[in-house]
């Protein structure tokens, strides 16, 4: 057993998708989420930076003794994840888990006529990180798409509405003609957005996420390891970490919004995405 908390790192809201699934599956566990609002979208940015920032982000988690690393960001796994895998498991002993690979496997199993979509960042796209997820599965077409506003979108609490739906047609149509099956949603922020982009789809195309198979994965990591968080008593309930790295901003609202009453209070911490880890004073909350 091992009561150490699970870090989750997002650019900014999208993770929270990740870190619901994870508490769903694991709710004996203690979760520190670290949401960089200070420098999202990392879409647009250049893959050097973005790898700079998730770094930097981990390492701040690494600082707070957590037990695993989960990266439930499409474009951050896209760009940093083999770093983060040699510093922190490899030199450290931290498990870290990414959220590509599992939604590709989820994609293989979904597809029946072997053409899957997926939409994502500017930078998870031009990674072709996807591409090489699915490379060994033979017969396979694939259909890849930036869909930058999507972000926005949901940074700013919009889910609805007819100026989302006509970017989404925009973005989709082309996917929806090409017949894909199953669509691969390759940004954690995607999911807040099932209700416009199924809508746009259709019924006959299976929206694949990859909160619900990461879980699963962070799940099997912590048993094989024997680190799941000794059982909280009868009516004990976990408390979890919200940390943020915008000192102003929604996101303590629209992470209540979005992920419920879990959400107590959101702090704010400086991260030196150049130094990496922490700088300044400690976190300070926020009501």
């Amino acid at each position: 057993m091992d009561n150490a908390p699970i870090g989750i790192f997002d650019s900014g809201l999208g993770g929270l998708t990740v870190a619901r699934a994870v508490i769903d599956k694991l709710p004996d566990e203690h979760i520190i989420y670290l949401g960089d609002t200070a420098n999202t979208p990392y879409g647009p940015k250049p893959i050097a930076t973005v790898r700079e920032h998730t770094l930097a982000g981990l390492d701040e988690l690494a600082s707070r003794g957590v037990k695993a690393l989960v990266i439930a960001c499409n474009t951050a796994t896209a760009a940093a994840v083999s770093d983060a895998r040699e510093r922190y498991w490899i030199d450290a002993g931290i498990p870290v888990i990414e959220v590509i690979t599992p939604a590709a496997r989820a994609a293989v199993n979904a597809t029946r006529n072997r053409r899957i979509g997926v939409i994502g960042t500017e930078a998870t796209i031009r990674s072709e990180a996807y591409s090489s997820a699915l490379a060994a599965v033979p017969g396979l077409e694939l259909h890849a798409r930036a869909c930058p506003r999507f972000v926005e979108f949901v940074e700013a609490g919009i889910t609805h509405g007819p100026d989302l739906e006509s970017v989404a047609r925009e973005y989709l149509v082309p996917l929806k003609s090409a017949g894909v099956d199953t669509l691969v949603l390759g940004c954690t922020h995607y999911p807040l957005l099932t209700g416009v982009i199924g809508r746009v789809m259709g019924e006959g195309v299976t929206l694949v996420t990859s909160s619900e198979a990461t879980a699963n994965v962070t799940y099997n990591e912590l048993v094989d390891r024997d680190m799941l968080h000794v059982p909280l008593g009868p009516g004990e309930r976990q408390e979890h970490l919200f940390l943020t790295t915008e000192a102003e901003g929604a996101f303590p609202q629209l992470a209540r919004r979005f992920l419920g009453p879990e959400v107590q209070q959101v702090h704010h911490v400086d991260v030196d995405s150049h130094g990496g880890g922490r700088r300044g004073r400690t976190a300070t909350g926020w009501n």
